[in-house]
């Protein structure tokens, strides 16, 4: 068991490490050659230019300049100095409200922890109870915690009053963020410039018709239904196999490109390349020749499936990019229900172009209930079969379980340091390791569950990781024993159980909850900064890739916030510090220095380094604020369970009414402010339109909009489009191919079989 010696260590070798992170960005952010690393955002808003085009010859590699060495910390101030307003115009609402997470766990673990440290401290280290036990091994910190507190005792009461304190406090700051967060996403919504997707709905599950294309069937639909709105549509393709030939073709472009750059610098020397996987088998000819033909070849195999997927009827998915004339249609289209059978002609808001996931809209409907039931599975038997090696795992990052697996290492791991060392540190990063792998498995999961847009994906991801690590990472590590133990003793027992086998286990593991703390949330946040794969990557790319400065460009890699990890992970802070404020506070500080650190790093990455791929307007909100809810309610019932055990009969009655009204709280929160999320009001998107008529009256609206939903595959190139009416007409005559009278009366009207139908637009 880990005693405040072992953390001690933990944290100076964790704090010296972040510091090394540190000092080592503040000096390689300073060097020419590093600057399209450190700084790729204000490149692509073409605001940077290159430090390396002008000065002598070394100075375009390392900065001689000492003074700017002197200043190396100023990037610290310069993250916080930015107003959040110019903040979300710069990066985007997305990345604004993410930063805000971080702020909210300050805003709600500082006065807690002042609070707990000023009434549950004292009151735990004057229980006196653990040292008058015999054989009971304990630590100083265990003498802080609550279960110092005598069996029976009153000192339960100041517990519970500081339960109701600290849920009181985060519901109001809760509260206060989700309505603020909900102004800043309509703000963004009313003021935002003109998108495609403000316009633009996707309509799936296009129901057959025998005697027209989909692209027609869409198009009289939405004449008919929508007549003043309708503006122009377009038809998703099945280009996926397409999209496959032309990542492959630019691969193989890449290639050549390196192998014409490394001629040119050794004219002398012609490069070969081997014909077989990767080049490591097979016949050796010159690289260059080689790479020209196969990319002729593919150049044949891509136009010919080209051809395919627009003549192919069966490559077209029944699923359509409606456009509209103005906001306010598209937003009367996309929230109501457009047909009698709600099972066809589903409608929902586009996601922006940039947040479109291609390869996902081929998909059919029907098959979407299938894929999602399946992943539900493999996510119950991912999760549960997780403990198994994760349990183990821990189980070895221990000294008694290395002395058992290696007893010829006693001698050693038994001394003063090396035992400090392992039970300070080799858990957390063991931990770390292990699960690197998750966050790719997860999110190929999303992937098949079939979702359209990357927001959609990275949200459904979250979700999945939130859950794991609340199980496997919060749970399995709590829990003593083995995971078949483990599993054993939740079958064993009744669920009203579970609360107070939990219980019992959690302040015996606050020590390793801090050394995961400081391992992932202090080293692990400074890693961050420091970006030594970006850094690697983009020096080997420069060396034998770049020519010119658009392969410069290319070259860089400004990454993005990663939602899908970034968030579990600081939804797994707030859950410790919910469960342990009250338990064992002495581990707030920690999370504390977490918030405050990571707030400042990912600050400053937003603000000059990352490149968000999309804009969902801080839809992921409810999210955050439900996996919230969800900890407090999770460490009211420990705490509940945890009393149970403490013979605190008088006092734990009371705690039963918090989760029930925390629940209520997120039920109220959820009427008031959610809609914000997931609707766009009628009455802002009539204000915009209207503005926008004012003061752009010759917008030529189809100009703009009829290549945002065309797949990239097809941008630059020929490519049919779908026929759509002039607006200017008055009462135009839309054409029909249907011989028969089946299916007429789904459009809203009779409908001629023989010359068409009148709409007026």
């Amino acid at each position: 068991m880990a005693g405040l010696q072992d953390i001690g260590l933990s944290a100076t070798i964790n704090l010296l490490s972040a510091i090394a992170f540190l000092v080592a960005f503040a000096i390689l952010r300073l060097q020419p050659i590093n600057d399209r690393v450190y700084f790729p955002k204000w490149y692509l808003k073409g605001i940077r230019g290159s430090p390396t085009h002008s000065g002598a010859l070394v100075s375009k590699f390392v900065n001689l300049d000492a003074r700017t060495y002197i200043k190396f910390l100023n990037w610290m101030p310069a993250a916080l100095r930015m107003p959040e307003p110019e903040l979300s115009d710069h990066a985007g609402l997305d990345s604004a409200v993410y930063i805000r997470i971080y702020l909210l766990g300050l805003k709600i673990f500082v006065p807690i922890t002042l609070l707990a440290f000023s009434i549950l401290v004292p009151v735990n280290w004057t229980g006196d109870t653990l040292e008058h036990v015999k054989d009971l091994v304990f630590s100083d910190i265990d003498k802080l915690s609550i279960s110092n507190i005598p069996s029976g005792s009153k000192r339960f009461w100041a517990h519970v009053v500081m339960a109701y304190v600290f849920t009181g406090w985060t519901w109001y700051a809760l509260y206060k963020e989700y309505k603020t967060i909900a102004t800043m996403r309509l703000q963004f919504l009313a003021s935002a410039n003109r998108r495609p997707d403000q316009f633009t709905v996707l309509v799936r599950n296009v129901p057959p018709d025998p005697d027209e294309s989909v692209s027609e069937h869409v198009e009289h639909f939405f004449c008919v239904n929508h007549p003043d709105h309708y503006l122009m549509h377009q038809v998703v393709c099945n280009a996926n196999n397409l999209a496959k030939l032309v990542a492959k073709k630019k691969s193989l472009q890449n290639w050549l490109t390196y192998y014409h750059n490394k001629n040119e610098r050794n004219p002398s020397t012609k490069s070969t390349t081997k014909t077989g996987f990767c080049g490591l088998w097979g016949t050796r000819v010159d690289a260059v020749d080689y790479y020209t033909s196969e990319i002729e070849k593919l150049s044949k195999e891509e136009e010919a499936e080209r051809v395919r997927v627009l003549s192919d009827p069966k490559a077209i998915v029944p699923a359509a990019f409606v456009s509209f004339k103005s906001r306010w249609g598209a937003a009367l289209c996309a929230q109501t229900q457009q047909s009698s059978n709600p099972t066809i002609w589903l409608t929902e808001w586009a996601p922006e172009p940039r947040d479109i996931y291609w390869n996902n809209l081929s998909i059919p409907y029907v098959e979407l209930t299938i894929r999602r039931l399946l992943m539900a599975i493999g996510l119950f038997f991912l999760t549960f079969c997780f403990m198994i090696p994760i349990a183990f795992v821990q189980s070895l990052a221990n000294i008694e379980g290395i002395e058992k697996v290696l007893p010829f290492l006693k001698p050693i791991i038994e001394t003063k340091f090396m035992k400090s060392l392992i039970q300070g540190f080799l858990p957390g990063i063991a931990l770390k390791i292990f699960l690197i792998l998750l966050p790719t498995i997860l999110m190929t999961m999303s992937t098949v569950e079939g979702f359209t847009s990357l927001s959609s994906l990275e949200r459904r991801s979250a979700g999945k990781y939130h859950l794991f690590i609340l199980v496997n990472v919060f749970l399995g590590s709590i829990i003593t024993g083995t995971a078949l133990q483990q599993l054993k003793s939740f079958l064993n027992k009744p669920p009203t159980e579970i609360p107070r086998i939990v219980g019992e286990s959690i302040p015996m593991k606050a020590t390793f909850f801090i050394t995961y703390i400081m391992v992932d949330g202090w080293a692990g946040i400074a890693a961050e900064i420091l970006r030594l794969v970006p850094l690697v990557m983009f020096h080997l790319k420069n060396t034998f890739l770049v020519k010119t400065d658009q392969d410069r460009d290319d070259a860089m890699d400004p990454g993005s916030l990663g939602f899908a990890t970034s968030e579990p992970r600081i939804q797994f802070y707030f859950l410790l510090g919910f469960v342990y404020a009250v338990v064992t506070p002495i581990l707030l500080p920690f999370i504390i220095v977490f918030f405050a650190f990571a707030y400042l790093v990912f600050r400053h990455q937003i603000i000059n380094v990352y490149d968000q791929k999309y804009e969902s307007g801080a839809s992921f909100w409810p999210d955050v604020h439900r996996r919230l809810i969800i900890g407090l309610v999770i460490s009211q019932l420990l705490l509940l369970g945890l009393l149970s055990t403490k013979k605190a009969e008088d006092s734990t009655p009371f705690l039963v009414a918090l989760p029930i009204l925390t629940i209520w709280f997120h039920r109220f929160c959820k009427g008031r402010f959610e809609s914000a999320f997931v609707k766009f009001p009628l009455q802002d998107a009539m204000v915009k339109d209207t503005l926008e008529r004012a003061t752009e009256p010759n917008l030529n609206l189809r100009l703009y909009l009829q290549d945002a939903y065309i797949h990239p595959v097809f941008k630059g190139g020929e490519l049919d489009r779908p026929r759509v009416i002039d607006e200017e007409e008055n009462s135009p005559l839309v054409p029909t191919k249907r011989t028969s009278n089946k299916g007429s009366s789904r459009y809203g009207s009779d409908v001629s079989s023989e010359a068409g139908f009148q709409t007026n637009i």
